[in-house]
């Protein structure tokens, strides 16, 4: 990509068509080989000719070879970029700051993602019974999503009953009993390569929660809602963090492991850290409007051996911020 253009795409064998007419492509090439796999067995030949068919595409826009960005790439064609002329720089941060702030464009796919998430969401609750599996379970919601037009989902997160503890089980045969809480991360991209990242716990059945369900559930919703409170346009990140939801001893162990993440296409800048008393803090930087941010809570029990995972998706305006997955919470054990 160049500031002034061209913009060319190298893309893969038998699949240019798919960029023609495309407005922000001007031109497509067949992309190179630079994996043992897809080199055919000529890796070594692959590797040297697309450096050298960038370079020249550089010399002939810019006039001369510089410093070239690298996002993502083989380290066998890294080095051979340089032996082409380039000096390697790492695009990780730039890029990251770059995606940072969303553009209007952007945003309105994030909002007919989350249309598609929460529709999808909704037909996952509705369907949950006891004596499905948590394969099932989660076969609803990606069915409803894939039916709504949505693209794929990126984890597994659907856990069930004991599988609740510790958090990150993916979703497996175990069939789901009377009065299980079950957990749900959305994970999705639903629009346009844009995702969806907010969580919800049910209960499935019809009975009421049990107390110590009650109480786990109570404090994450809490916790999410008390850090939430705290986020605004010009709000420091260490402000953030050091003003966050205390999490009780028992469940510091098992705890999400940072308070929220930025979302664009996945999962994006910043991861925002705890703040640990006697450390500085990593990120010196603070929230801006345009800013798309998923607030995290985990609270679980190794007593009980159960956990209660929440989420909810904001988008920093500049007055404030605003809830992009409006999903309700599990009444059932938000009531005292």
């Amino acid at each position: 990509m160049f500031a002034a253009g061209p913009t060319i795409l190298f893309d893969y064998l038998g699949g240019e068509h798919l960029a023609v007419g495309l407005p922000t492509i001007d031109e497509v090439r067949t992309a190179h080989g630079l994996s043992h796999v897809s080199s055919n067995g000529f890796l070594a030949a692959e590797v040297t000719a697309m450096p050298s068919e960038v370079a020249t595409l550089v010399r002939k826009q810019l006039g001369e070879i510089g410093p070239l960005a690298i996002d993502s790439f083989p380290f066998a064609s890294v080095d051979s970029l340089r032996a082409a002329g380039f000096r390697i720089t790492d695009a990780d941060i730039p890029m990251s700051l770059t995606r940072r702030v969303k553009l209007p464009l952007e945003i309105a796919y994030m909002r007919e993602a989350m249309h598609r998430t929460v529709d999808a969401v909704r037909h996952m609750q509705t369907e949950l019974r006891p004596g499905m599996t948590e394969n099932e379970a989660w076969s609803r919601f990606v069915g409803a999503l894939m039916a709504g037009h949505g693209e794929l989902v990126s984890t597994r997160l659907v856990e069930s009953g004991p599988n609740t503890f510790p958090y990150f089980q993916e979703c497996g045969t175990r069939v789901i009993e009377e009065g299980d809480l079950v957990c749900l991360d959305t994970d999705a991209i639903a629009f346009e390569s844009h995702s969806v990242d907010f969580s919800r716990t049910f209960l499935a059945g019809d009975g009421p929660g049990r107390p110590e369900q009650r109480e786990l559930y109570q404090r994450a919703h809490e916790q999410i809602l008390h850090n939430m409170s705290l986020i605004g346009p010009g709000v420091s990140f260490e402000d953030v963090a050091r003003n966050a939801g205390p999490i009780p001893e028992e469940h510091r162990s098992s705890r999400y492991y940072c308070i929220g993440h930025g979302l664009g296409m996945i999962g994006e800048y910043p991861n925002l850290p705890f703040f640990i008393d006697g450390k500085p803090y990593s990120l010196d930087d603070a929230f801006e409007p345009g800013m798309v941010f998923c607030v995290e809570s985990y609270i679980g029990s190794a007593s009980s051996g159960e956990g209660v995972k929440l989420e909810d998706q904001l988008l920093v305006t500049e007055t404030g911020v605003e809830v992009m997955s409006d999903y309700p919470f599990e009444e059932r054990l938000l009531s005292r």
